[in-house]
């Protein structure tokens, strides 16, 4: 397996960015992509999982080994694949995924693409009690929420979308619709740009 690529960041994607490595070009899928648009023309390190399948061979990073082994584990659940698993990353950082996990919260988990309620029993049945080591600073009720770490993804999507040549009264007319929901980075995006479509 290919442990990490060392590069510079040449474009950021929706989905992916992609590395330039001795003139070779990488397209890495990654949970939030956007997290990388600081270091454009950049060297960075992205942690690397290849994926293959029949009719597929992929390439994931992350920006930490422990946001990629967070990324295997939930490749372990029944009924998630890694797009399913990329989404449930992209919200936030890998502690908020775990805390869920652990205290059992099916609303916080069934709020991602393609996760129902089986699907989100699942991954607690599957993983709770087994991700100590990705998180051992655990969110507690008493500091802070897991839902109150998503506007850290509404605020990467409209740096984004700021990057993308959208002015602030723009952004501005569309914010109170999409604070009304808990969205990956790019699922703010993507609902941002529809809202504004229809201005």
């Amino acid at each position: 397996m290919i442990e990490y690529i060392n590069g510079t960041l040449i474009e950021v994607d929706i989905q992916y960015v992609v590395i330039d490595h001795n003139g070779m070009g990488y397209q890495i899928h990654c949970p939030n992509p956007f997290k990388f648009q600081k270091y454009i023309e950049e060297t960075i390190r992205i942690y690397t999982f290849q994926y293959v399948r029949e009719d597929i061979l992929r390439l994931y990073g992350f920006q930490t080994k422990q946001e990629r082994a967070l990324f295997e584990k939930l490749l372990n659940v029944s009924g998630i694949g890694p797009k399913g698993a990329l989404a449930i990353l992209a919200t936030g950082e890998p502690e908020n995924v775990v805390f869920a996990i652990e205290n059992e919260d099916e609303a916080f988990l069934v709020k991602f693409p393609g996760v129902g309620k089986k699907t989100a029993r699942q991954i607690i049945l599957d993983l709770k009690g087994k991700l100590s080591d990705f998180a051992p600073n655990l969110l507690t009720p008493e500091n802070k929420s897991v839902s109150g770490q998503l506007n850290e993804a509404l605020e990467e999507a409209f740096e984004a979308l700021r990057s993308l040549g959208y002015v602030e009264k723009e952004l501005k007319s569309v914010r109170p619709h999409l604070e009304e929901e808990q969205l990956s980075t790019d699922g703010y995006i993507k609902k941002a740009l529809k809202l504004m479509l229809k201005v």
